[in-house]
């Protein structure tokens, strides 16, 4: 009904309308109100009008409540339905309902099923069959199913990642149609589609009874993301959509392999644009650990980009022999390789001097790959340092010259003739050579072979066994152009021309730029040669470039969340370059340090609407929402406005006189509004007393306190954690809220990290339930401060009697399940966390702060890192610990300090901020306080 989701059961109904004009003109008289005159007769003759009287009329406002409340009777009795199912084919056989699964389905997935659950029900009004086709799950034949068997079939569906063959689907349901030629088809198409495909390639020819419903559209469209690109100044992606419409705006999160959030970019769609861009100016160092980009709110597989190591963007360092580096820079190799490698690395061009000095400075700043074009002789100190740093995972890429060509040197990955090879010119023979061959195992086995290459010089290899299977590009002649071989977890490759064009007018190619590409890709397919088989020395480089099969390691659902692999998903085979399939979802293949990541879309990709006319069909929009029979409301409203008539008419009348003074008639007014009004709007419930509790202990984090019904305790204890609050927002990251009291009897405990209980001596025991609450708080991460305030009254060392608040803590942790506890060791994370600590002083200095023992150690083995979540549940002390936080609202400290050392205060406060990283970082800091026991851990 103009353009809204709402139908009509009985429509023409709806022609009453046009019998409102005349009931305007009937409501318009009404019997005159009475009029109420005192005697005498001469007052009545007063009150005579000299002119001829006119009937009263109806006031305009009771006649236009009256046609809107005839309006409202019309409307219920046409059946009026919110969000109205779409109207099947009117065929009198089964109807064949073919369902769209791909991604673009997936963020509309609940409104597609309800709509085709709405289409269930009107087959089974009609008593008709239903032969439910999805287009990623087509059955091998049709079966038509009960309506219970198909809501069975249809709840069991769900959105693939992929974007499956839609001619699959069509063909079976035309070989149905052919069976069946009275049934009816309905299409709940998702409207997208990657290239526009001829009609017939798809839709198959269907002799249809009557026309075909297509349900596409009316919802806002999906958006995907493709062409990922990591340049030098910031990580941009696409962002798609299939058909250009309203401005649209959004924003794509960056995500690590853990799922961490590494930052976000806006987008903007243009009225008439179909891509956006979406630009991360971020670091490069935190560019290259994002492992996933997602749009903010469109869950779908095409919503999502993974990213492996092949879009980081490395440093390569560059060294050059050449002197044309500094007389003709434009001319240099360095400039050639700096122009090649701009595109998807960060060059570092050594500064002019001795190669051995730059090498090492490169190397010192732990480069993963290392350039050296035309350097002949190496110091054997370099050298050792270079091989160990390809033998550790490096690639070196070394570029003939005159000076290689005569050296005598063995870091390379073939044995080279001295001299050189003339192809061309006066005094040879032999004619430029072209590129011939690139060998299919190598690196370069997917790159288009250039015909305009030639090389005019080259350095020969020594031919032997293994030449050919480490010559990855070679000329038409047979000899090699680009040698490579695997040395320990590293690569050495060679390029048997100069950098420059003097040798060859290969820097000048296209093909000289992908081939920089993938070598520098070599610097981390060492953990992917694990998943290959075993292979000796001499295929050990093909076998490490191009495994047989790479297994999946975790892949997305249609709705863009990471899942286990499932038994139908293969292997990736080492030469897949497609978008994701059935057999080979989009997710990470491989081992956790080699990933490779096959997405939904690739780089050229681009999305366009699916073109439904050859169907000749009939097309109507999705609904958002479920369907709804109004007719309810409309009720409502009409005794609503029944009630307002009665009333009017009722003071029209003058029945209300009987209530004398103009108070009293405001009065009865009101009340009859709000009598009125009551049956249209149900008052809200008022709200609990706690809710307001829960809702400030949860929207911010609190440190919080136990009352202990002492006011000057609890007032120390507010004030000390205050102090502590504002001393973190000024020294860390955290921005807590002021402190909260909590009743630990009464209030929820979970909404708060941390909580400080001083102990009272003379106050009473909680009793079996309290205790099981602060038990459970501690158990579900919790940590309690139990400060007993003692430390000048307890002994040294925590041996002799106890103080009466040691003893009221010992019945009370004798209620609770607490693990074993020692005194805080010199190597715990809470003497760490934030500050370096040695002890942990609070007003006094002298007390024992105990913590949960760490793991026992073995004989002869160190103390070993935290495991789990690494904060313990319980911490004592006697210092008093918020005595010396306590500050008044100017900042004054409130108590004096024992013994009042200079600087006791500003450690009490020390203290204070490392328990509360402690307790809210957990197992993080341990990690970083413990790497040295985790690396030796991870080295045994």
């Amino acid at each position: 009904m103009m353009g809204l989701p709402l139908a009509f059961t009985a429509p023409l109904v709806l022609a009453a309308f046009v019998a409102l004009p005349l009931l305007w003109f009937l409501l318009r008289v009404v019997p005159p109100k009475p009029r109420e005159l005192v005697f005498p007769p001469t007052r009545l003759l007063l009150e005579i009008k000299p002119k001829e009287e006119t009937p009263a009329r109806t006031p305009w406002w009771l006649t236009a409540l009256r046609l809107l409340l005839a309006a409202l009777v019309i409307l219920a009795a046409a059946g009026p339905v919110w969000n109205p199912p779409a109207a099947t084919p009117s065929a009198s056989g089964p109807m064949v309902l073919v369902l769209d699964q791909g991604w673009p389905s997936a963020p509309t997935w609940e409104q597609r099923i309800a709509t085709a659950s709405g289409l269930i029900d009107q087959a089974e009004a009609e008593g008709r069959g239903i032969a439910l086709i999805p287009t990623a799950e087509v059955p091998k034949e049709v079966s038509l199913l009960l309506p219970a068997q198909a809501r069975e079939k249809l709840r069991s569906l769900a959105p693939v990642p992929y974007l499956p063959e839609r001619k699959d689907a069509f063909a079976l349901a035309a070989r149905h149609v052919a069976a069946e030629p009275q049934a009816g088809l309905v299409y709940i198409s998702d409207g997208v589609d990657l290239q526009k495909e001829a009609a017939g390639a798809v839709f198959p020819e269907m002799k249809l009874a009557q026309p075909a419903l297509v349900i596409s559209g009316g919802l806002a469209g999906p958006l995907a993301l493709a062409a990922p690109e990591n340049a030098a100044g910031a990580l941009s992606v696409k962002v798609l959509r299939a058909e250009a419409g309203a401005p649209r705006a959004g924003q794509v999160e960056a995500r690590d392999q853990k799922g961490l959030s590494l930052g976000e970019a806006p987008f903007s769609f243009a009225a008439d644009a179909k891509e956006a861009e979406a630009r991360f100016d971020i670091p490069v160092e935190v560019r290259n650990d994002i492992a996933r980009l997602e749009i903010v709110g469109e869950h779908s597989a095409g919503a999502v980009q993974l990213l492996d190591k092949r879009w980081r963007r490395r440093t390569v360092g560059v060294v050059s022999g050449a002197s044309s580096d500094t007389g003709q820079p434009l001319l240099a190799p360095t400039y050639y390789l700096s122009r090649a490698l701009g595109p998807f690395a960060d060059v570092r061009i050594a500064d002019a001097g001795a190669p051995a000095e730059a090498i090492n400075r490169l190397l010192d700043q732990r480069v993963p790959v290392l350039i050296l074009t035309d350097v002949g002789t190496i110091p054997p100190a370099t050298r050792t340092r270079l091989l160990r740093f390809v033998e550790e995972g490096g690639v070196l890429v070394r570029f003939a010259g005159p000076r290689l060509a005569n050296a005598q040197d063995d870091l390379l990955p073939v044995r080279l003739r001295r001299g050189g090879r003339v192809l061309g010119g006066s005094l040879s023979w032999e004619t430029p050579q072209a590129l011939g061959n690139l060998t299919p195992d190598g690196p370069f086995r997917d790159l288009p072979l250039p015909d305009d290459v030639t090389v005019t010089r080259q350095v020969l290899a020594e031919p032997d066994g293994a030449l050919g299977e480490r010559t990855w590009a070679s000329l038409k002649d047979g000899t090699p152009l680009v040698t490579g071989v695997r040395r320990g977890k590293g690569t050495l490759v060679l390029f048997h021309v100069t950098a420059d064009t003097s040798w060859s007018n290969l820097p000048l190619s296209g093909t000289f730029v992908e081939m920089l590409r993938h070598v520098i890709a070599l610097a981390d397919t060492a953990a992917v040669a694990e998943e290959a088989p075993a292979a000796g020395p001499a295929t050990a480089l093909a076998t490490r470039a191009a495994p047989a099969a790479i297994r999946p390691s975790r892949v997305l659902d249609g709705f863009g969340a990471f899942q286990p692999a499932g038994p139908l998903v293969r292997p990736l085979p080492a030469s897949f370059t497609g978008r994701a399939s059935a057999e080979h979802p989009p997710g990470f293949y491989g081992p956790s340090d080699g990933l490779v990541a096959v997405n939904a879309l690739l780089p050229p990709d681009r999305l366009a609407p699916f073109d439904t006319s050859p169907l000749g069909a009939t097309v109507e929009p999705l609904r958002a929402g479920e369907q709804r029979d109004l007719r309810g409301p409309v009720l409502v409203a009409m005794l609503g406005l029944l009630l307002l008539d009665a009333l009017a008419v009722l003071f029209l009348a003058g029945g209300l006189s009987r209530l004398t003074g103009r108070r009293a008639r405001t009065v009865a007014g009101a009340l009859l509004t709000a009598l009125a009004l009551s049956t249209l709007a149900p008052l809200p419930s008022p709200a609990r007393a706690d809710d307001a509790y829960a809702v400030k202990a949860a929207n911010q984090t609190h440190l919080a306190y136990v009352r202990t019904g002492d006011a000057e305790v609890d007032k120390i204890s507010q004030a000390g954690l205050a102090g502590l609050t504002t001393f973190l927002g000024q020294r860390t990251a955290l921005q807590a809220g002021e402190p909260m009291g909590v009743d630990i009897a009464k209030d929820e405990l979970s909404f708060f990290p941390l909580l400080y209980w001083p102990i009272l001596p003379n106050a009473p025991t909680p009793s079996a339930a309290v205790l099981a609450r602060v038990d459970a708080f501690m158990k579900q991460g919790g940590t309690v401060i139990f400060d007993t305030r003692d430390a000048l009254e307890a002994p040294p060392g925590g041996t002799g009697p106890l103080t009466p608040a040691g003893r009221k803590l010992r019945e009370i942790l004798s209620g609770l399940d607490i693990p074993e506890l020692e005194p805080v060791p010199r190597d715990h994370v809470l003497t760490k966390a934030f500050y370096l600590l040695r002890d942990f002083p609070g007003r006094f200095t002298g007390g024992t702060t105990w913590v949960e023992a760490l793991p026992l150690v073995r004989d002869g083995e160190e103390r070993p890192a935290r495991a789990g979540d690494g904060v313990s549940p319980v911490i004592i002390t006697g210092n008093d610990l918020a005595g010396a936080w306590a500050v008044g609202q100017s900042g004054e400290p409130l108590l004096p300090l024992t013994p009042g050392e200079p600087r006791q205060r500003e450690f009490a406060f020390r203290t204070g901020a490392n328990i509360a990283m402690y307790v809210l970082t957990g197992n993080y800091k341990a990690d970083q306080v413990h790497v040295p026991a985790l690396l030796e851990r991870l080295g045994q």
